[in-house]
């Protein structure tokens, strides 16, 4: 079984055994996970595991197939440590950008904000995946369209740090792309070709 659809599948089993316990205890078992600027600042660097591994509800079900998809495809091209580390990397330095930006400057409900979920490594996975479109224009229209709508939400008003942290997070995948476009010429799987 592709290894993005057993991560997907325990994480959203995780979801609704949290759903199941006492308000109290899922709140505590949350926040001990969160990538937040307390824990972070507190060095409670075992979250930045523990929050790719938790969501606060069930995901919805266009998400978790989206997830799975993105990933297992991600495994077929690439195989599975690939996936892995990129997700990984995404999701670690995404945060830790996040938390740069924010540890002097966020108030007390932004440093003690849930910061969980799966959202920063599917998009850095996402990002590095345009490596396998056809180069040129298509190649480089995704990226662009990718990062535009990406975008759009930090230009918003009601904009949150989590906003930030998937464009950031995308674009570190894109950044590893066009870092893999030169190291491996065309010597990968094209999506043209599936």
């Amino acid at each position: 079984m592709p290894l993005g659809a057993v991560y997907a599948g325990a994480v959203q089993l995780g979801a609704h055994a949290l759903d199941r316990l006492d308000p109290v205890e899922r709140e505590r078992v949350l926040r001990g996970c969160s990538t937040n600027v307390d824990n972070l600042a507190a060095g409670r660097w075992e979250t930045l595991l523990s929050s790719a591994c938790v969501v606060e509800e069930p995901m919805p079900l266009a998400y978790a197939l989206l997830l799975v998809a993105v990933l297992g495809y991600a495994e077929y091209a690439y195989g599975a440590w690939w996936t892995a580390a990129v997700f990984l990397f995404g999701h670690t330095t995404a945060t830790l950008l996040v938390y740069g930006a924010l540890r002097r400057t966020a108030d007390r409900q932004t440093r003690r904000a849930l910061d969980v979920g799966t959202s920063y490594g599917f998009n850095a996975v996402l990002g590095a995946l345009t490596s396998a479109l056809p180069r040129g224009a298509v190649r480089n229209s995704a990226r662009a369209g990718l990062l535009a709508v990406a975008a759009q939400p930090v230009l918003r008003r009601g904009r949150t740090f989590t906003d930030a942290g998937h464009l950031v997070a995308l674009g570190l995948g894109i950044g590893l792309s066009a870092a893999f476009d030169c190291l491996s010429g065309s010597k990968h799987r094209k999506i043209a070709h599936i």
